[in-house]
């Protein structure tokens, strides 16, 4: 796929930055940028969705000169020489999440100056999408216990949504019996972050007690210990991963072949990286649905955008950026999210009302 689009050409005349902050229900306020290329008449915008606030706040202030006629393939090696963080990023990861803003804005420009967009470029439809709504039950900042409030509330907006929920081991027995009662789809275990204030230990107790209760949903990033695997090994099929998702070969390297995964394309870095790896998956039968990074702008579009057109009757958490908010408020799209009727570019406007 990605050879139907390397060799597009790329006219770079500037570069600019657009930073977003906002609160979010995960009880941490996000900050993002939106990197806008533009020449030939066209813009073509990408997000930068690194979780460091400071970052966001010095790429605004840097100049980055990218100006120059290309092809996608010929840009994407222009930018592993470029500049791109006026200091070092606090974990090496957010460099990925940074070249992929650079790099989704310039394929969005490419195709806009090409007057068509990333389905027809690839010869793919887009397909309404399905999402989920992912949410913590408790607010990591405060001593109050989980609860079903948070998805009694955003039932109130739409009563058939589904969800992606963040189990914690202060889940307790009441709490999972009463989340049977909901269409849980996803549970993440976050067992392998290393940021201790999201993390959850390896736990095999607290994993056994959520497979069981929650016996139709997905288990992703479980971390896998002498304790866990055996309460593991038996739901293989369940088990999904998300952060160490890279490319190809991360998924070769996973400890046994996966029959699901978490696609970011900000974790892959680079549009080859993306392309191949879905490729990769769709050789091999692995499913695939789509996975956030708090989005506040066009990132959330193209994550869209990437469900549409591979795989969009999955449970994607893709949900429209105003579910994240602390209090999400009516008038949000329901699930599927229509596909816009005329686009240019990878894509935006999907559940648009």
């Amino acid at each position: 796929m990605y050879d139907r689009i390397a060799a597009l050409p790329l006219t770079v005349a500037d570069c600019t930055f657009d930073l977003r902050e906002r609160a979010t229900s995960s009880g941490f306020e996000r900050a993002t940028t939106t990197i806008t290329l533009s020449g030939d008449g066209e813009t073509g915008r990408g997000e930068d969705v690194t979780y460091t606030n400071e970052a966001h706040h010095a790429l605004i202030e840097h100049d980055v000169d990218l100006a120059g006629e290309y092809t996608v393939e010929e840009f994407s090696a222009a930018l592993a020489d470029a500049a791109l963080w006026p200091d070092p990023p606090e974990q090496d990861r957010f460099r990925h999440y940074r070249r992929w803003g650079f790099e989704s804005a310039a394929l969005d420009l490419a195709l806009k100056q090409a007057d068509t967009s990333l389905g027809a470029a690839l010869g793919r439809a887009y397909d309404p999408v399905d999402f989920v709504v992912s949410t913590r039950l408790s607010n990591p900042d405060d001593d109050q216990p989980p609860t079903t409030d948070r998805l009694d509330a955003l039932l109130g907006i739409h009563d058939a949504l589904a969800f992606k929920l963040d189990p914690t081991p202060e889940w307790d027995d009441t709490l999972l019996t009463s989340l049977s009662d909901y269409d849980v789809r996803v549970l993440d275990l976050k067992g392998l972050y290393e940021d201790e204030r999201i993390a959850n230990d390896p736990d095999p107790e607290f994993y056994q007690r959520v497979a069981v209760e929650l016996p139709e949903a997905l288990l992703e990033d479980p971390n896998l210990t002498e304790e866990t695997r055996p309460v593991l090994e038996h739901r293989q099929q369940r088990i999904t991963w998300d952060v160490p998702i890279t490319g190809v070969e991360s998924i070769e390297a996973l400890p046994f072949e996966p029959s699901v995964l978490n696609m970011k394309p900000s974790r892959c870095g680079t549009v080859e990286s993306v392309l191949s790896t879905i490729a990769y998956c769709e050789r091999e039968g692995i499913k695939l649905y789509g996975g956030g990074q708090f989005e506040l702008g066009v990132g959330r579009d193209h994550i869209q955008a990437l469900a549409s057109l591979w795989y969009p009757n999955s449970p994607n958490d893709v949900a429209p950026s105003g579910y994240n908010d602390p209090e999400a408020s009516t008038g949000l799209p329901a699930s599927p999210l229509d596909p816009p009727a005329d686009t240019t570019g990878i894509g935006v406007g999907f559940g648009e009302l």
